[in-house]
């Protein structure tokens, strides 16, 4: 560089002073800008946050009602179908105990009350290792042991 061109750039600073005050001022402005688009998001996010967590303890709030709701529906239903109640209601729309001497008793031809299933010790088919089939019987060092060998023979 050339010193008539150094002197030429000091001369036209000191001549127009504006061009610096102009370039300081351009570059806290862009700076400012910046802070506030930084600033701008931050708080869309952090307000979506807020937002996103006021719905979940909304929702919250909706699930425990509803359960309380259930639960008290739930109480409703098993007060009106205890046992006195019933009997109760039975009484009130004219219905009473039946005695023994009027008890009726229908017999329907090839009707069989079913049979309880109840497993037993005893009805259980006995298990031995000769009832096993011998693929289920092999352990696992055995099913190994058996593929080294028919790979060495040339299977």
């Amino acid at each position: 560089m050339n010193i008539q061109n150094v002197n030429h750039l000091v001369h036209a600073y000191k001549v127009a002073p504006w061009r610096v005050q102009r370039q300081w001022i351009v570059s806290a402005l862009l700076a400012v800008v910046a802070l506030a688009m930084v600033a701008t998001l931050y708080l869309d996010v952090t307000s979506q946050a807020a937002i996103a967590g006021r719905e979940i303890q909304s929702l919250n709030i909706a699930i425990t009602k509803s359960q309380r709701v259930s639960g008290d529906l739930e109480t409703q239903l098993a007060s009106l179908t205890s046992a006195s109640v019933m009997e109760q209601r039975a009484i009130d729309l004219g219905f009473r105990p039946v005695e023994s001497d009027e008890v009726e008793y229908v017999i329907v031809p090839g009707y069989s009350a079913p049979e309880p299933k109840i497993l037993t010790s005893a009805s259980l088919p006995q298990l031995s290792a000769l009832s096993i089939r011998p693929e289920f019987n092999e352990s696992l060092f055995d099913w190994v042991d058996e593929r080294i060998l028919s790979s060495s023979r040339g299977r």
